[in-house]
């Protein structure tokens, strides 16, 4: 999934990673701080003089902003953990309504803007294709349950379950007959998510194919040994979101500074003193991660329909992955120049991939020859 498993076993847990060497004395750390994902610690590059620009506008990327609320029936009660909810998504459509539509689950802790620059991306290389990037309850949307207090449940059920009724409300709010041909497409947590909604094999011949990136079975459990030990060594409030967009490029947790101006001000929300604080408690998520990642590459490599997997090392495939990849059952990618956010990383790459992928698997683009009977009955000869 990343290089956290590798750094921490090299290190055996002797020592925490070194310090920012200019931070400023007012980034704030605790052992609950929660991190913008599960991703690599990186290398740190004492760059301090060298100030990010300001934050960028989700109307650079997207054409709407969506907020689809899910209402249960009065006379039925919500099944367990599906109750009331506000999603919010962003949203630019397809060209035509035989279009494609790729739909961007993001990772835990992280926000549907980390797909910003790599969405747009797609949209300059496909024009036609649709983009439906979606934000997980408790990372910008909400979800209640029947007594209104917010239900934070982040199993993978759940998560799944809510990504499919953001689909059935995202066609209700546009007037869409039916659903157009969709990829699904996940990063870490997104992965685990997406996997699992292929194989509840719901959405049938809706579904061309899904895409996880950066993230399998094997490395994911083995980074989550010591998750709780790299989130104490994260900061926990930054006095302005210029300081945190800082913090995301010299730390090397992003290592493109336009995607880290687009992605990290979702990641945070103001408190009452004016700092900015992790909009998701990661570290209190840890009773989920075994049930995000357990039996992944299984469901994976079953799933119906056509499978990418990208990756910013090849050591992170796991034995089930490997033996899947030699007989042909996935397409894989590696990116060795990304870090664990490879689409924020390499945006325009990512997209290529991606872009690839739909094009070979779209049956929708093929043109299939005339029919010999249909040649006869024009008084043309074969």
């Amino acid at each position: 999934m990343s290089d956290l498993a590798k750094h921490f076993a090299k290190a055996k847990l002797s020592s925490l990673p070194e310090p920012l060497p200019e931070e400023p004395p007012d980034y704030e750390d605790d052992s609950s701080s929660s991190a913008s994902s599960m991703s690599s610690t990186g290398t740190i590059i004492p760059s301090h003089t060298l100030r990010p620009a300001p934050a960028i506008h989700w109307s650079d990327y997207f054409a709407q902003e969506l907020f689809l609320e899910r209402v249960p029936d009065a006379e039925t009660p919500a099944p367990q953990g599906l109750g009331p909810a506000k999603f919010h998504l962003y949203f630019t459509p397809p060209a035509t309504p035989k279009a494609p539509l790729l739909v961007l689950h993001h990772g835990a802790g992280s926000s549907a803007m980390s797909f910003a620059l790599m969405a747009k991306e797609v949209r300059r290389q496909m024009p036609e294709m649709g983009v439906l990037a979606v934000e997980a309850r408790d990372h910008g949307s909400v979800v209640w349950d029947p007594d209104g207090a917010v239900d934070n449940d982040l199993s993978v059920e759940l998560l799944s379950q809510d990504l499919l009724d953001m689909l059935r409300l995202t066609q209700v709010k546009l007037g869409w007959s039916e659903l157009p041909i969709l990829i699904l497409i996940g990063h870490s947590l997104g992965g685990a998510v997406v996997t699992h909604t292929a194989n509840m094999n719901v959405l049938g011949s809706k579904l061309l194919g899904y895409a996880v990136l950066d993230v399998v079975e094997g490395s994911a459990m083995d980074a989550l040994k010591h998750m709780q030990t790299y989130l104490a060594s994260r900061p926990k409030a930054f006095p302005s979101l210029s300081a945190a967009i800082e913090w995301h490029i010299r730390s090397r947790t992003l290592r493109n500074p336009q995607s880290a101006r687009a992605s990290v001000p979702s990641l945070l929300l103001q408190g009452s003193d004016g700092r900015w604080a992790w909009r998701t408690e990661l570290g209190s998520t840890e009773a989920y991660w075994e049930n995000w990642f357990t039996g992944m590459s299984g469901k994976f490599l079953r799933g119906k329909g056509a499978k990418l997997l990208v990756l910013a090392g090849t050591d992170r495939l796991d034995k089930e992955l490997m033996i899947g990849q030699m007989q042909g059952k996935f397409q894989l990618q590696v990116l060795p120049a990304a870090g664990h956010f490879l689409h924020e990383d390499l945006p325009e790459k990512t997209a290529e991939i991606v872009v690839e992928f739909v094009k070979r698997n779209d049956r929708s683009a093929l043109v299939l020859p005339p029919k010999v009977s249909d040649l006869l009955a024009q008084g043309k000869k074969v």
